[in-house]
């Protein structure tokens, strides 16, 4: 794995909006393309397989939480307990998710995986794969995010409630719209009616206990850039917990794979994988060189990185009242002062391609940067 500076395209702007990538500069750049990242062949296929094999290990976390109720250690709320149970057992569909992954050169290490609401699916199907083509179409990515995700839709088809798919966001954020509306692009590629719809809109018809859409249509699926842990707090709740019958894309099961209390799981049940690191809960934490984590939190918010059991670099924020994990501490070299996290993603239980985020600092952030990357011949 290398860092490759190069010059940007000539108005790159320009070309990325016009994919619909309104967000690619902020306060400060998001997408970059001064640099990209090179992986051999080998470190590719090691990538894909840990990917592979983490998700198969994820699932077997999850059984393992559900069958020792040990919802307690995520804070999950016992009113959402028997919705978590009957959507894992009516083995209700996951479309995607994102590993972190840290990786030194020889050791590739889980960080967390994004389990529910992971962005940057847009950036890695999309905007770097129309950057090789400019860059170089003759190499190749690791990205097969477009075709798995189109493919994934056609084989859900049967499994939906007749009627559209609604696809759901807040109103406030132009990275989730952009997010759900490739999603749901790839839907009406796969021949799926879609509408749609924000967090903030969904209707409820008291009568016959049916969420509704603006146009008092009965909405049956529904796709949600939103998260559980917000949606348990929301009035709405009591009605999800109602009408059991819809389906929820990600399902209440990612709600135990989308905590990070589900770190020291993998490493209980799964010491000896070379992917996981150790990890504790606070109270029965032992290391002195970790990192501590929120179970709960987003963007690398009130993060600290403990060093000989001295803080030494940490984030603020306003997570961490549902507890902490603390993880083995693992080094990420730097690349030309940027620290690289390998964002590797599975769509309907494959591994499908990767992107990389870049931050100043050991904590990658909100204002941690997109880089492209491609595989050597």
């Amino acid at each position: 794995m290398e860092r490759i500076s190069i010059s940007p395209r000539n108005n790159w702007q320009t070309a990325v909006e016009q994919l619909g990538f309104g967000f690619h500069t902020t306060e400060i750049p998001y997408w970059k393309e001064d640099a990209y990242y090179e992986f051999s062949l080998k470190e590719i296929t090691t990538i894909e397989r840990a990917t592979q094999e983490l998700w198969g290990m994820c699932l077997e976390a999850v059984q393992h939480v559900i069958d020792h109720k040990l919802y307690p250690l995520f804070s999950i709320p016992a009113n959402a307990i028997a919705l978590i149970e009957k959507s894992w057992n009516d083995d209700s569909p996951a479309i995607y998710g994102r590993f972190d992954f840290g990786y030194d050169g020889q050791n590739l290490k889980l960080f967390e995986f994004n389990a529910d609401t992971p962005t940057s699916l847009f950036e890695a199907g999309i905007v770097q794969w129309f950057w090789l083509q400019d860059f170089d179409k003759e190499q190749d990515q690791f990205n097969s995010v477009h075709e798995k995700l189109i493919a994934y839709w056609k084989y859900l088809k049967p499994y939906l409630h007749e009627g559209p798919i609604h696809f759901a966001c807040i109103k406030q954020s132009l990275e989730d719209l952009t997010t759900v509306e490739y999603i749901r692009d790839c839907a009406i590629q796969a021949g799926l009616d879609t509408k749609l719809i924000f967090i903030d809109d969904l209707g409820w018809e008291e009568s016959n206990k049916n969420f509704v859409d603006l146009e008092d249509q009965v909405i049956k699926n529904v796709f949600k850039l939103y998260p559980w842990e917000w949606m348990v707090k929301e009035p709405f709740f009591e009605n999800i917990l109602i009408n059991q019958q819809m389906h929820w894309m990600e399902p209440a099961w990612k709600m135990i794979l989308s905590n990070k209390a589900i770190l020291p799981i993998l490493w209980e049940l799964f010491p000896k994988c070379p992917y996981i690191l150790e990890c504790y809960t606070e109270a029965e934490n032992t290391l002195s060189n970790y990192v501590r984590k929120p179970i709960l939190s987003r963007e690398g918010a009130n993060v600290q990185i403990v060093r000989d059991n001295q803080i030494a670099e940490q984030t603020g924020g306003e997570y961490g009242s549902e507890g902490f994990v603390c993880q083995q501490r693992f080094d990420t070299p730097a690349f030309q002062g940027k620290t690289p996290v390998i964002g590797s993603w599975v769509i309907g239980q494959e591994a499908a391609g990767i992107g990389i985020r870049e931050a100043d600092s050991l904590i990658t952030s909100n204002t941690s940067c997109f880089i492209p990357h491609l595989i050597r011949n």
